[in-house]
């Protein structure tokens, strides 16, 4: 089966929230998604508090694959959907750069461990979920669970016949 891709174009809010920490005076997270990417130009600063300011990110693209349509829907089934957002400082530096963006919960949870600086979950807004779920609908193939069946041809050490040299003991 082939895979279907599809495609949409999201805005992405991120917080840079002072904190009181020995080692770090700072702490990015992403805010929420847009669903649709307003003519604003990255890292514009969208309001200030005392403690924290708000950044249009920039624009970022949510892939969806036919082979991850169990993904998505299980994400859209749990009531609150989420969106994951991940973050990397450009060359060791201060810069953020945003690089991933997805609806997929098991790619969500695979940035946590890629050594991304910034990971985090947003609300998924209800265009972006109709989409989604629309894409499942259309292509989603449920797929049987075969059990698979050990290969008990390749040298198992205690089915050996008797009488078989058994390599790693003396036998003298």
């Amino acid at each position: 089966m082939a895979r279907i891709e599809s495609s949409r174009e999201v805005g992405v809010v991120v917080r840079r929230r002072s904190i009181d920490n020995p080692w770090i005076d700072h702490m990015w997270s992403p805010v929420m998604i847009l669903d649709e990417v307003p003519a604003t130009a990255q890292w514009t600063v969208l309001s200030t508090e005392a403690d924290a300011t708000i950044y249009y990110a920039g624009s970022a693209s949510i892939d969806l694959f036919s082979s991850d349509t169990a993904n998505y829907r299980d994400n859209l089934a749990d009531g609150a959907p989420l969106i994951w957002v991940a973050l990397r400082r450009q060359d060791g530096g201060p810069e953020l750069e945003l690089t991933k963006v997805t609806a997929d919960p098991t790619e969500g949870e695979a940035m946590f461990e890629s050594g991304c600086d910034v990971i985090g979950t947003v609300p998924m807004p209800p265009d972006v979920a109709s989409w989604i779920a629309a894409f499942v609908d259309q292509f989603h193939v449920e797929r049987v669970f075969h059990k698979r069946k050990r290969d008990r041809a390749g040298g198992d050490r205690q089915r050996m016949p008797e009488g078989s040299p058994d390599k790693g003991t003396d036998r003298t």
